[in-house]
């Protein structure tokens, strides 16, 4: 039991327990060693591959362990949730593998691809409300009028337990790591996770990983209790979640030894450096571990580290807006706004100061209706192609150089 814990909650006997019952049914996922991420942040990383589940996410540890361990009558009535993807698909595929009816709520905005794949596995899928708090409401009145066992994404001690064996697995692969930082939304990952943990190697230093957009735990843990945000948009929508779960917030307040928050653009850095370094696709949830290391690197200098690379269910359409938004924080795209002459040649002196100074024109979009009014003068939008953020600076040095008004 994690110490001064006297609720019943997850313990190392619970976790381990929970380890023997999800064996072969959930994949025990690969944690190598990353020799390019190891070099760019300074410290030796390994990455825990959860986006390798089958449903593409840690979800299924507990949603196996918790259906497991249901009494006849609450399996043949089945189970309901609410959820706006992973916990929903892995309660689908863990349901149909046993036998067990399952519906999910999910609020009306939930991305196409994760309700159709809810339903082509059996799931019974109820759309409701425009936000999650909705789809949960909603999800606890049919629980109660039908009877169904509702399964909470996060706060239950058997999903607790179900994550927490990751830190088994992290502790059997790294025997002498010295941190691992965990996304947070709920903290039931970050919760399970540190219980185990702690109660093998104290000395492991746990982190969790919040977005600036929903830092959900790390305001709870400043103030001393569990606390409702507002979370905006966020590429790591996954993590955007209100309010920590009361049971994994009285766990956090023992196991986690920090909480970092990063922004937006650190979110899509890291999203693409997984792509081009590590050669893995996951979701911005995900990525935030990354993103935390990069921005501890001076903490984490020469330490083992393991980033719990959660989930890889990134909605297909934003990859290409993502890649895009990290390519623009990380100075590899920018936009030149010039003022020039309407008149013929201007174009091309322009591209060719561009070009001169090594930029690529990616795209170029003339405005003579919505400038400054002149009807000798033309705004030219440029989106170019560039190294860094250096590079920036020199292309617009060059063109300041050539007496083109830009910015």
């Amino acid at each position: 039991m994690v110490p001064g814990n006297d609720r019943g909650m997850p313990d190392l006997a619970s976790i381990r327990a929970a380890a023997d019952r999800i064996r072969g049914a959930v994949v025990r996922t690969p944690c190598p060693h990353s020799q390019p991420l190891s070099l760019l942040t300074g410290a030796q990383v390994w990455c825990k591959f959860e986006h390798l589940q089958a449903t593409g996410s840690f979800k299924e540890r507990g949603a196996r362990n918790r259906l497991a361990q249901l009494d006849d009558a609450a399996r043949a009535a089945g189970v309901i949730a609410a959820s706006a993807g992973n916990h929903a698909l892995g309660l689908a595929w863990h349901g149909r593998a046993l036998g067990i009816p399952v519906t999910v709520v999910m609020p009306r905005h939930a991305p196409v691809i994760k309700v159709a794949n809810c339903r082509r596995l059996g799931a019974t899928v109820v759309q409701h409300g425009e936000s999650f708090d909705d789809a949960r409401a909603h999800a606890t009145q049919l629980s109660q009028r039908d009877k169904l066992t509702y399964v909470h994404g996060f706060d239950d001690d058997q999903i607790m337990a179900g994550a927490g064996t990751i830190g088994l697995e992290l502790i059997e692969d790294i025997p002498d790591l010295d941190a691992v930082i965990v996304p947070v939304g709920g903290g039931g990952l970050i919760a399970g996770i540190g219980a185990a943990i702690k109660a093998l190697k104290p000395s492991v230093r746990v982190i969790g990983g919040e977005s600036r957009a929903a830092p959900t735990l790390a305001e709870s843990l400043r103030l001393g209790s569990v606390q409702r945000i507002v979370p905006a948009p966020t590429l790591a929508d996954g993590l955007a979640i209100a309010e920590v779960g009361p049971r994994c917030f009285a766990i956090c307040q023992r196991v986690v030894d920090a909480v970092e928050l990063v922004d937006e653009a650190e979110i899509a850095t890291a999203l693409l450096r997984l792509m081009e370094l590590e050669k893995t696709l996951v979701e911005g949830a995900a990525a935030v571990t990354l993103a935390v290391a990069l921005r501890l690197k001076d903490q984490l200098a020469g330490k083992r580290v393991a980033l719990v690379l959660a989930g890889g269910n990134i909605d297909l359409t934003m990859v290409g807006h993502v890649i895009e938004h990290g390519l623009a924080a990380d100075g590899r795209l920018c936009r030149i706004v010039a003022h020039m002459s309407d008149r013929p040649g201007s174009l091309a002196r322009l591209l060719g100061v561009i070009a001169g100074a090594g930029g690529s024109i990616k795209d170029v979009h003339h405005d003579r209706a919505f400038g400054p009014f002149d009807p000798a003068r033309v705004t030219i939008a440029c989106v170019v192609e560039s190294r860094d953020h250096e590079h920036v600076r020199e292309i617009k040095a060059a063109l300041a150089a050539a007496g083109i008004e830009a910015a």
